[in-house]
């Protein structure tokens, strides 16, 4: 069940977020509450009882009164079960690396919870609600981004939330990197006791590539519709046959989100019916069946993503019904690492068609009359238009296209051999990240030098602004209103990272999502 009051939302056990909610919590539109629906809490209460009764019973149950990982075979003393747990957290605490944001480290907060409230874990309601007064508070954990194999889950990065749970370590608030006692003192938060299991309940889950999975996906949605709009722009100013966007051909292959891909091209075409050849190159004749493999893809991504982020991926559970402990792999990552291997690839794809339409146009011997370079300028014997541009777009390009290599096909042993087949997913969902921001370069590039283009067209009166779709029309005049159109040669980095910005926050208009 899913209660929604304005802009909040309140949590139950029966709550299933979506990809857009982890989104829009982390960026503070959105303010998350767990719900004080009795059968919720109940459901809650009564699994984090019955590990209390296993303390009392001294059972044998993994993580609670045996060591972790290959150490199961070591008993653990009730006397001992708390010490334990802090342990656990301790002895995670060496990831290295870059940090997430704090955008992407409450993502993993919201992440966390999200699969906790589900009531299978064991852990306490007073430390689901610690984590949401985080949340709320914007009291973020450090995190580094570097420890994970991507089962037992993402243990060394959430080794942070929980240690900032129990007041240690460091976190983001107000602006600062400040040490967790210091921020707990001054607002009067007392650290969490944690009970027997609880920080494995923390740490023994998916939440950080989910996470960073969670934003990926956010990014290569508008990637998709914006690709699309860039294309229309390339195929413009090369003057390409509208005929390759004819709706049947993309009928007699009826993938419908390549079909979509061919509908918003031939949109933004508007009636211009300018030929080039009977036949363009694959880079604009073949960029719906490019760029609708992604377009195709995003939908069983999402679901995979979203089935993780509302799935309970600790272990072991507690089935409420019986109270039996059942020991599984739920931290396995491998959706997650095959969503986000496969998302890298076919964005990176996305980048290198662009990148080869920039070629096309950046080519006197193929622009179709273009000035070489796409220069402005009227003394071509000095101006080099993009031709520095278009080399900067093929590393970027090359960069994107490295990466692509699946992290899924590089599972190591480890850990005693307990461990010995591993999801590398939350490598695959970083990977993805620094995929997606080189193709978003390329996007601020193409955007630029393209809409360059037309605007010659335009100047050499080949047609008129008023021939042009409006979403062209408005792509166009935002791009050269924030860039400029380039007469003489100058620095252009300037004028792509206020391309760049605007292509992240997503502020060019288009149709999101395709599907």
């Amino acid at each position: 069940m899913r209660i929604c009051l304005l802009d909040t939302i309140k949590l139950t056990n029966k709550t299933m977020l979506t990809i857009s909610d982890v989104v829009s919590i982390s960026r503070g539109l959105v303010k998350l509450e767990l719900s004080d629906d009795p059968d919720s809490i109940s459901t809650i209460n009564k699994r984090s009882e019955a590990i209390s009764s296993v303390c009392q019973k001294g059972l044998k149950i993994y993580g609670i009164t045996t060591g972790f990982g290959d150490s199961v075979d070591r008993d653990v003393s009730v006397e001992k079960t708390m010490q334990l747990q802090y342990n656990l957290a301790n002895f995670h605490g060496c990831g290295l690396g870059k940090r997430l944001s704090p955008v992407v480290a409450k993502a993993v907060m919201v992440c966390r919870v999200a699969s906790l409230k589900n009531g299978y874990s064991g852990i306490g309601l007073n430390v689901l609600n610690r984590i949401v007064e985080l949340i709320d508070k914007n009291i973020i954990p450090v995190i580094p981004e570097e420890g994970s194999v991507g089962a037992s889950g993402d243990l060394t990065p959430l080794s942070y939330l929980a240690a900032v749970l129990y007041g240690d370590r460091k976190v983001f608030f107000g602006g600062e990197i400040r040490d967790t006692a210091d921020v707990y003192k001054e607002l009067g938060i007392e650290p969490v006791i944690p009970k027997p299991k609880e920080t494995l309940c923390i740490m023994n889950g998916t939440s950080v590539m989910t996470a960073i999975a969670c934003f990926a996906f956010n990014r290569a949605e508008y990637i998709t519709s914006l690709s699309a709009r860039i294309t229309a722009l390339a195929s413009l100013a090369l003057m390409a046959d509208p005929g390759h966007f004819d709706d049947r051909i993309f009928m007699a292959k009826p993938f419908p989100g390549q079909r979509k891909i061919a509908e918003l091209i031939r949109k933004d075409y508007s009636g211009i019916n300018y030929k080039y050849r009977i036949q363009a190159p694959y880079s604009i004749r073949c960029a719906p069946h490019v760029i609708g493999v992604l377009a195709d893809s995003l939908p069983w991504m999402k679901n995979f993503i979203q089935t993780e982020l509302n799935s309970t991926n600790d272990n072991p559970l507690i089935d409420n019904q019986t109270g039996d402990f059942l020991h599984g792999g739920n931290f396995y990552g491998g959706h997650i690492a095959f969503a986000m291997d496969s998302m890298k690839s076919a964005v990176a794809n996305i980048a290198d068609l662009l990148d080869r339409q920039f070629a096309l146009l950046a080519d006197h011997k193929t622009n179709n009359g273009l000035p070489c370079n796409l220069t402005g300028a009227s003394d071509t014997s000095i101006n080099h238009g993009f031709k520095a541009l278009q080399i900067a777009v093929s590393s970027w390009t090359a960069e994107a296209l490295q990466k692509t290599m699946p992290l899924t096909s590089f599972s190591r042993s480890t850990e005693c051999h307990n461990q010995d087949k591993v999801s590398m997913g939350t490598i695959a969902a970083r990977d993805c990240v620094r995929v997606l921001e080189l193709t978003e370069q390329v996007c601020a590039a193409t955007l630029l030098a393209f809409s360059q283009a037309v605007e010659l067209r335009i100047k050499t009166g080949v047609f008129k602004e008023c021939d042009l779709s409006d979403g062209v029309m408005s792509l166009k005049k935002a791009v050269l209103d924030i860039a400029g159109f380039v007469y003489e040669d100058r620095p252009l980095d300037a004028a792509l990272e206020k391309l760049i910005d605007h292509v992240v926050k997503q502020n060019f208009s288009v149709e999101v999502p395709v599907l």
